[in-house]
């Protein structure tokens, strides 16, 4: 065997050696495998914790968001039966017909006058009838006249003889005088002048 062999055979011999010392000082396959798991589980503890914050931080930006930017244009709106507006304009006056006024009717407010609860010996009331005739009391005269209302309230009216004994009389010849509209609700009568100022408010009596 030459030299070099020779020389060549005892390093590797020697590194031989130190690879079997070194295989040695390594702690068991099984040990590795543990730390190796430790270490995963660990990490993918840390994952989770990282993932949960990042999620928090998600829901508390979309909260703030939505508080900032109001409720979605698409919120139900209440239907149109259930909306007080919709209520009240269907409870609205409107206009006074022939059926409508045909009944005995006392006055609740007249423009300017503010005695009606003052004591008379009779009612002062008004009552239309169906032939266009309308005969009635200021509390202490009977009265009487004709009249006409259109299909839009359009009314007018002409008053007939009368006695004027003196009490705190009702005028409603005056108040049927001044009258060019009418209308109807609920709860009674209402009469307008021809410039649309409110003239009287009546009730039904019967």
């Amino acid at each position: 065997m030459s030299k070099t062999e020779l020389d060549t055979e005892q390093l590797e011999d020697g590194l031989r050696a130190t690879f079997e010392r070194a295989a040695a000082s390594v702690p068991p396959s099984a040990d590795l495998v543990g730390r190796a798991t430790v270490g995963a589980q660990r990490a993918q503890r840390r994952t989770w914790v990282i993932s949960g914050a990042a999620a928090a931080a998600v829901a508390v930006v979309a909260a703030v968001s939505f508080s900032l930017a109001g409720p979605s244009q698409s919120t139900p709106q209440p239907a149109a039966g259930n909306n007080p507006a919709s209520t009240n304009s269907s409870a609205q006056a409107s206009a006074a017909t022939a059926q409508t006024v045909v009944g005995t009717w006392r006055p609740v407010r007249l423009n300017g006058f503010t005695t009606l609860k003052a004591a008379r010996p009779n009612d002062p009331t008004i009552t239309f009838k169906a032939d266009g005739t309308w005969v009635g009391s200021d509390g202490c005269n009977g009265l009487q006249g004709t009249y006409s209302i259109g299909q839009r309230g359009e009314f007018s009216s002409r008053s007939g003889l009368q006695r004027m004994v003196g009490c705190d009389n009702v005028p409603h010849t005056a108040v049927l005088k001044a009258t060019k509209r009418i209308t109807s609700d609920k709860t009674g009568l209402t009469f307008y002048a021809g410039d649309g100022q409110e003239v009287a408010r009546y009730a039904r009596a019967r």
